[in-house]
């Protein structure tokens, strides 16, 4: 039985998330590539790379170390995660299977043995999960996040879970197939529900990773939602999900004014852009570096100054 009192973290936390695996071999190399050789894993590990110099760089220039955190994945990252660990950066390790619709480890029972090997602060996982969904998809689901769950807390590991809520087929008609009435009006109200199933099925992570919100009165709901039953240092961090820097810019202002969000997982709005410039040829190696890590650190101080109001 976990103790509810004791669970949580509620220190500012800035994560540079470069998980993504799928999403890089497409946007690298295109749909038509599903597995790929030696050459282009080195060319993912190549960017990986980059994109830790840059988190580096603002450590050192802007953001406290012990308020900054990478989320990265074993598969490009093993080099970087070593590092990480022996430089006592804060690191958290992803554990699901990238591309998939429905969650599962991507190193299946073992998973236990690939999170020892890096022992990382924060362990995530990322599920797509609507209340309103298929009922076996969501409890498979939660029978394996309960396993990842318990490991966590058994284990000495705070638990970050990134929770997406797609849209139902019901639901977009209901709303005219439009997506920003969706995300909007419906998607709050689903999160609130979200938090319950998961909870009833015994899940219970430190930090939700969690899609941002329009309003501070939704950032208001879903935090007292996370705090409830003694849960007082459980918080919330707004991921980024690759949107354009207008509307991420309108989530961290909302949701830094509210206690309950302590940071921010902002990757792709961060460092897809520099990349592909880089690719391009149109930034050097450096140049790309630079702005990653400018990126990051604006997010950084866009939080603080809205925090701080």
């Amino acid at each position: 039985m976990i103790d509810l009192s004791k669970l949580g973290y509620n220190k500012p936390l800035f994560i540079l998330p470069f998980d993504h695996r799928a999403s890089f071999i497409k946007g690298i190399f295109g749909d038509e590539v599903k597995e790929i050789n030696n050459v282009q894993k080195q060319k993912i590990i190549e960017e990986k790379q980059m994109i830790y110099e840059a988190f580096k760089k603002a450590i050192l220039e802007k953001i406290p170390k012990e308020n900054a955190a990478i989320l990265v994945d074993e598969e490009f990252g093993d080099l970087i995660l070593q590092d990480a660990v022996k430089n006592n950066f804060n690191t958290c390790l992803t554990t699901e299977k990238s591309g998939q619709e429905i969650f599962d480890f991507e190193y299946g029972d073992k998973f236990p043995e690939h999170i020892k090997k890096y022992n990382p602060k924060f362990v995530k996982a990322l599920i797509r999960y609507n209340p309103e969904g298929e009922v076996e998809v969501n409890k498979n689901q939660e029978e394996k996040l309960r396993l990842l769950n318990n490991y966590c807390h058994n284990e000495g590991y705070l638990f970050l879970l990134e929770v997406l809520i797609p849209p139902t087929k019901n639901q977009l008609e209901k709303t005219g197939g439009n997506l920003i009435v969706y995300e909007e009006s419906v998607k709050p109200e689903l999160a609130l529900r979200m938090i319950d199933l998961l909870r009833k099925a015994s899940i219970e992570p430190d930090v939700w990773k969690l899609e941002g919100l329009s309003s501070k009165k939704n950032y208001e709901k879903t935090c007292l939602k996370i705090k409830e039953g003694n849960r007082k240092n459980v918080s919330v961090v707004i991921l980024g999900r690759g949107e354009k820097k207008e509307l991420v810019d309108k989530w961290i202002v909302q949701g830094a004014r509210e206690k309950g969000v302590i940071g921010f997982a902002i990757g792709r709005t961060v460092f897809w852009q520099p990349l592909v410039s880089y690719r391009n040829k149109n930034l050097t190696k450096e140049e790309a570096i630079d702005i990653i890590s400018s990126n990051y650190q604006y997010y950084y101080q866009l939080f603080i100054d809205n925090k701080n109001l």
